[in-house]
């Protein structure tokens, strides 16, 4: 038996921005159901958010968002959480790092660190913290 853990992310009203940012970065397939689809809202200002989304890359990225109904608790925080990107090439992280920076608060440039040779961190435009690292053997 295997398991799988995802990146779930909660916005308020950017899911489906944010799905399809993610999926022009990482490639692969996007699927979304409103919340008119996932639970029958019928408020205006509601059904069309994103009741349950993912982008799924032939390259084993996997990443699911929701927005979060107005009528919910919703509060980002700072740093609540980040999410890791691990590859093995380089030139593959640096592709990444590159279209995740369009609009992004860089934290620490994508450069070779003392633990692997291609390391950096970012906030991209939705709040979301990124790490793309070269994975190593430790």
């Amino acid at each position: 038996m295997s398991i799988k853990t995802v990146a779930h992310i909660n916005l308020r009203g950017e899911a489906r921005q944010a799905l399809e940012f993610y999926q022009r970065v990482f490639g692969g397939h996007l699927v979304i159901a409103t919340h008119a689809d996932a639970y029958g809202t019928t408020d205006p200002a509601e059904k069309d958010l994103v009741g349950w989304g993912q982008v799924v890359s032939p390259e084993g990225f996997q990443v699911m968002a929701f927005d979060v109904p107005a009528a919910r608790p919703w509060d980002q925080g700072q740093s609540s959480y980040f999410v890791s990107v691990r590859g093995e090439h380089g030139d593959e992280i640096s592709g990444y790092w590159t279209k995740l920076a369009d609009g992004a608060t860089v934290i620490v440039d994508l450069a070779p660190s003392s633990w692997s040779p291609l390391y950096g961190m970012l906030t991209d435009r939705f709040g979301v913290t990124w790490i793309l690292d070269v994975a190593v053997a430790y």
